[in-house]
């Protein structure tokens, strides 16, 4: 079974870009559903799973779409909270590096970021990613898709484009929460270790494993 992974921070430690109450919706009521019915439907199924990106994979491969889901957005929000932090940050060294050469500076990611965020339609995920080689680009997924079938990309940053993740704070402004969450938010030296990861230096970031029925459900 999967436990619900604590966040990095307090509720409240993301404001004003992203408020308590916003928080504890998210993580402790839509993230936790996610992972409850993850682990009924791994229950019910029979499955140990060793990782959850091995759920995911094989989730994919096998059209188990509810299965696939639930997964997925558990893996989501937990690389979603890892990659924020409440200390603001800035790219340095390769990432600065990657981040001029691909996009030719920071004001220019972040366009093109808030731009694709806003232009993707429903509901979905914004994410910085990397090449084995080390470029980088922006993409934005659907739903609950991901980046972990994807074995030549590593994400480096990503942004909840779901409306419950800023509904409270910003209504209806997408492109506003998109741009203050840009300029306060991403937590850059995870990004930079993400970054090494896909350039073969290190092991990219990876879920939390299952813990025992007793342990998860004592969480």
């Amino acid at each position: 079974m999967f436990k619900l992974p604590d966040l990095p921070y307090p509720h409240d430690a993301l404001e004003p870009t992203m408020s308590d109450k916003t928080l504890r919706f998210h993580h402790d009521k839509h993230h936790a559903a996610y992972v409850k019915t993850l682990n009924e439907l791994l229950e019910k199924a029979g499955k140990e799973p060793s990782s959850l990106e091995e759920v995911i994979i094989e989730a994919a491969r096998g059209g188990e779409k509810k299965l696939f889901n639930n997964a997925a957005q558990a893996w989501n929000h937990t690389f979603f909270w890892t990659a924020m932090t409440p200390r603001k940050t800035e790219p340095a060294g390769e990432l600065f590096d990657a981040i001029t050469q691909s996009f030719g500076g920071l004001d220019q990611l972040k366009a093109a970021f808030v731009a694709e965020g806003v232009g993707h339609f429903g509901s979905g995920w914004v994410w910085l990613l990397a090449e084995k080689g080390g470029a980088l680009s922006v993409k934005s997924t659907h739903d609950a898709e991901d980046l972990v079938t994807q074995a030549d990309v590593t994400p480096l940053i990503v942004c909840d484009l779901w409306e419950h993740a800023y509904y409270l704070d910003h209504q209806n402004d997408r492109k506003g929460f998109l741009e203050a969450w840009f300029d306060a938010l991403p937590n850059w030296d995870f990004a930079a270790a993400q970054l090494a990861a896909a350039k073969g230096q290190s092991a990219a970031w990876r879920h939390p494993a299952p813990v025992s029925g007793s342990a998860a459900q004592a969480a």
